[in-house]
């Protein structure tokens, strides 16, 4: 047996590298086995951290090296590190497991992927010039959540000024509008090509993607043939039951 704990087929034959040296994972109750050199083959990785030399992970009952991770996409990875093919299915999923073992190659070419490329270069760079998104984001389920008591929704009026001009009319709007200006959450203005469309659009899918039921729709502004119309405000629902 080698001093790092693994079994060799050195020590059978006395002339294989330790790299090949044979490694019993359990990675969140997921079973692998693999090699010293597949898990060290990117040295600035994670995994080339703890199994250069001797392992730094703990042994579960049976021996395994334990990582406490989901294991269910550890195997895209592990194929990543024997063959270098790029996984075609649970992208996102593979490219946070990836980063995680800061596995940089295998990070790179997933975020080359249409799926990713899309979200990061995209939809994120997009919502990165939105002033407040991630605030905002934040006060919406919080305002939601303190109005679900006793109720099967909460709605919560949204104003989206899309350009300067729209934030100089601000003040007339809000005068326009009948519901609980506290409560009134804004985006915007920003400087970039998506419209007020595209933004209620990510509103939506970064809600979802926190397990909540929700929606958009215009709101209503009761009509004053004396007062200017907006079309700044919509309705943001979350459907509890």
């Amino acid at each position: 047996m080698s001093q790092a704990g693994y079994k060799t087929v050195e020590e059978h034959s006395g002339r294989m590298s330790p790299r090949l040296a044979l490694v019993h994972l359990n990675v969140g109750g997921e079973r692998f086995c693999t090699s010293v050199g597949t898990l060290t083959k990117f040295p600035e990785s994670k995994l080339a951290e703890w199994f250069s030399g001797p392992p730094k992970l703990p042994k579960d009952s049976q021996g395994h090296y334990f990582l406490d991770r989901d294991g269910e996409h550890f195997g895209a990875v592990l194929e990543f590190l024997r063959s270098e093919r790029v996984p075609v299915c649970n992208i996102p999923q593979v490219h946070k497991e990836s980063v995680r073992y800061n596995i940089t190659a295998l990070t790179k070419r997933l975020e080359e992927s249409p799926e990713l490329f899309g979200e990061m270069v995209g939809r994120q760079q997009f919502l990165a010039r939105v002033p407040h998104y991630k605030e905002n984001i934040e006060v919406l389920i919080r305002i939601a959540r303190a109005e679900a008591v006793a109720s099967r929704r909460s709605t919560i009026v949204i104003c989206v000024l899309r350009t300067e001009e729209d934030l100089g009319c601000y003040d007339g709007a809000m005068s326009s509008l009948r519901a609980d200006k506290d409560s009134v959450v804004t985006f915007g203005p920003w400087n970039a090509g998506p419209t007020a469309a595209d933004l209620l659009d990510c509103v939506q899918k970064d809600i979802r993607s926190r397990g909540y039921t929700v929606h958009v729709r215009p709101h209503v502004v009761e009509k004053n043939f004396l007062a200017r119309s907006y079309d700044f405000f919509h309705t943001l629902t979350f459907t509890w039951w």
